[in-house]
């Protein structure tokens, strides 16, 4: 099996930049539509499902090795080398965006560029840090979605988007989460809401943009300009998007944020 099949990697666009679209939690790629394509003129578009989601191989799902971002992280990297990608943009959105910094550490010269979208490095409250969760309502939330898939994707999917006047987004979320599967959703979502990535925040040499939404559930501001605050020279940029995935809800905001930064 190829990293291209094992991620199911389309290439799109031309130019002599690549720019690495990665999805958050429950998501794949299509979650990108509305945005890769504005920039397939000037780059190198390439779009991947992580190993569990979207039309990646599910038996390429290996517990050990992706018990932590780390391993997600690796799959980046080796996508972008099989691609011989040098000096590319990765942009990724919720978990990915901590997946693509640990990327950028291991690969300074393939992703010089970052756009974390809706970043959070912990989601848990850790002394004067605030992630916007107590250890409880986390593993409440793992509990539930491990006992129930199907009616944790229906309850979350509304609040985790936002955006209650639109509810086909909210709905578009639900199927997404339906569609991924269960035993590997529940194991990413531990690995995604258990992980603390604070310290790699100041090791970043990439130039980073961190896109923030209003009235986000899963990265407040608060956290946005935590992680602002921890990479070195990294630009903020606070969208009038709502909720947490403005590559559905705001895409032409998304767009001109990140073709401002490139």
């Amino acid at each position: 099996m190829s990293v291209r099949e094992r991620n199911n990697v389309k290439v799109s666009g031309q130019g002599a930049r690549a720019m690495m679209f990665a999805h958050g939690f429950g998501c794949d790629q299509n979650m990108w539509r509305f945005v890769a394509p504005a920039f397939e003129k000037d780059f190198q578009v390439v779009l991947f499902d992580h190993v569990g989601a979207g039309g990646s191989d599910l038996s390429a799902y290996d517990p050990d090795k992706y018990n932590s971002l780390d391993g997600y992280a690796d799959d980046a990297v080796e996508i972008g080398r099989s691609l011989d990608l040098k000096d590319a943009v990765f942009v990724g959105h919720s978990v990915s965006a901590m997946i693509g910094i640990l990327a950028s550490l291991q690969a300074p010269d393939m992703f010089s560029q970052l756009v974390l979208v809706g970043p959070s490095p912990r989601y848990i409250d850790d002394q004067d840090y605030v992630g916007g969760f107590k250890r409880t309502d986390i593993e409440e939330m793992l509990t539930f979605l491990a006992d129930n898939h199907m009616g944790w994707s229906a309850a979350m999917a509304p609040v985790i988007m936002g955006n209650p006047d639109r509810p086909e987004l909210s709905q578009e979320l639900e199927n997404s989460f339906c569609r991924t599967d269960p035993d590997i959703a529940k194991a990413f979502a531990r690995v995604t809401f258990l992980s603390d990535n604070r310290a790699d925040l100041p090791k970043v040499k990439a130039r980073s943009l961190i896109l923030q939404c209003s009235d986000d559930i899963i990265a407040s501001d608060v956290v946005g300009d935590y992680v602002h605050h921890e990479i070195p020279g990294s630009r903020l940029v606070k969208l009038k998007a709502v909720g947490h995935c403005p590559n559905l809800s705001a895409p032409d905001e998304v767009i001109a944020a990140v073709r401002d930064f490139v």
